[in-house]
């Protein structure tokens, strides 16, 4: 699947959700204030919230296990730098499940967590683009003007058409299967597509 930049009409309808969504504003304007070059938050908290309101489910930041705060930042790439955004954000916003990850940081560890080595990213959106399944490899940034900025490499197709499909970018086809299993996409959504290999 070549990337392609999401229609304007996906991405209004994203960003109407976005904005009618009291938590995740919070959530941004807190990530806003941490003073970051380039950052998003996606990945299941956009997934969330888009087949949520596709189903007609309240949006809840408790049913979420995390809140994925990525940002990219090859200048500094400590472990101890995301933990003090995250304890930031944990402060800012308490109660909300942050997870803080350098992009730029992430062929540091990624051997040891899955089994295998990664090159460097060289940008926020290359590393979008490398998220397991297309309809998570999305995500949102409020900017100063208060305008959002949608990084989807993708597009947004499968994301508002429900669609759980590999990325094979990163994600062998047996890590998808386990995060299949894992993330029980159709208990949870019933009108999910899930494509199995």
């Amino acid at each position: 699947m070549r990337p392609t930049r999401p229609p304007a009409s996906c991405a209004g309808r994203l960003e109407a959700l976005v904005r009618a969504t009291p938590w995740l504003m919070r959530a941004l304007r807190a990530a806003r204030q941490l003073g970051l070059a380039d950052w998003c938050i996606g990945a299941g908290a956009v997934r969330g919230l888009v087949w949520d309101a596709l189903h007609g489910f309240a949006s809840c930041p408790s049913s979420l296990s995390d809140i994925d705060l990525v940002y990219f930042d090859a200048e500094d790439l400590s472990p101890d730098r995301e933990a003090a955004l995250q304890r930031r954000l944990a402060s800012a916003c308490p109660g909300l499940p942050w997870e803080v990850t350098n992009q730029a940081a992430v062929h540091l560890w990624f051997a040891g967590h899955f089994g295998y080595a990664v090159e460097p990213l060289p940008s926020l959106e290359a590393a979008v683009a490398t998220w397991p399944e297309y309809a998570t490899a999305v995500g949102v940034a409020l900017n100063v003007d208060d305008s959002l900025r949608v990084i989807a490499p993708y597009g947004l197709d499968d994301l508002f058409g429900m669609v759980v499909r590999r990325n094979p970018a990163r994600a062998s086809a047996d890590v998808y299967r386990q995060r299949v299993a894992q993330k029980r996409y159709r208990e949870r959504w019933p009108q999910v597509t899930v494509v199995h290999e």
